[in-house]
């Protein structure tokens, strides 16, 4: 009889191996990542306005990064994890979780707590919780995290607002959405690829211009892109592809050990710390142990 092989979509190189796909063997860079974003206020410039509220915006990572931006944009997604993202004001730093297939389970953060610090489970009395119990499920956000790859439709550049006169490649990117608007369109789209069972990569989702969803008490105008999928093109899976989605699994994989061993160390930071109590215990046991030696 065959034993049952379990095929783990988690570590790449090693099925892809099996599979007879083709490996890259060299060290493969997964600590910089391009990044899209949504760019919701204009950029002025010399009485001028640069950049239009509600482009999207490109951030391709380097040693000086460089920013684009542009109104239109094709992207080919790869995958999608789910993670809690907490900003943390005392220290001007952002704390993460590791990335998720779902958000129904408890998530370890890099502070040495799980979900952010966000109580677990779903809150049935909101109102009865205390205030800082409150602050801090405000303040921890989710983020539906895609990766895919990117091409932007006539971008331009920061600089002087002019559109770019050479051709762009289309780049690796990583897109972290915590816009509820944005994060329910995408969300409607990897649904659709499901119910079809087709794969995120067979597909294209055009960015074509973007809308404002929101405006908020101060004036300030929230935009997210349009997304229009033709569900009956598909696109051809190239050797390239496989390496690519390798180099984001490995992103993924790189983005959660790092997680794992900050809270690893914070958890042993906590455990090896003395309370008040356990302090004032130890010293009257030295106490004690003292005054016998006197007497002896």
């Amino acid at each position: 009889m065959n034993e049952v092989v379990t095929i783990n979509t988690e570590s790449y190189a090693s099925m892809a191996k099996a599979m007879g796909l083709p490996v890259n063997s060299g060290e493969r860079k997964v600590n910089i990542l391009n990044r899209l974003k949504m760019q919701h206020k204009p950029i002025i410039g010399d009485d001028k306005v640069l950049v239009k509220g509600g482009s999207l915006k490109f951030e391709k990572v380097g040693d000086s990064p460089i920013f684009y931006y542009a109104e239109k944009a094709k992207f080919r997604p790869f995958l999608q994890r789910f993670m809690y993202k907490r900003y943390y004001k005392d220290v001007n730093r952002y704390s993460n979780t590791i990335m998720s297939d779902n958000l129904n389970i408890d998530l370890k953060d890099d502070y040495g707590t799980f979900n952010c610090g966000k109580p677990t489970g779903y809150v049935r009395d909101y109102k009865s919780l205390p205030e800082a119990t409150k602050a801090i499920i405000k303040s921890v956000q989710r983020h539906r995290v895609v990766f895919g790859t990117l091409e932007l439709e006539k971008p331009v550049k920061l600089i002087d607002g002019r559109e770019v006169e050479e051709e762009l490649a289309t780049f690796p990117i990583i897109w972290e959405i915590n816009s509820n608007a944005i994060f329910k369109d995408v969300g409607e789209i990897f649904s659709k690829f499901a119910n079809m069972e087709r794969l995120p990569l067979q597909h294209v989702i055009n960015m074509d211009g973007t809308e404002m969803y929101y405006t908020s008490n101060t004036g300030e105008k929230y935009y997210k892109p349009t997304l229009k999928v033709d569900y009956t093109k598909k696109v051809e899976i190239t050797e390239e592809d496989h390496k690519m989605f390798g180099d984001f699994l490995d992103w993924v994989k790189a983005h959660n050990d790092n997680v794992i061993r900050q809270w690893d160390e914070k958890v042993a930071e906590r455990q090896n710390e003395i309370s008040d109590d356990d302090a004032n215990t130890v010293e009257q046991f030295i106490d004690v142990e003292l005054e016998s030696n006197e007497k002896q």
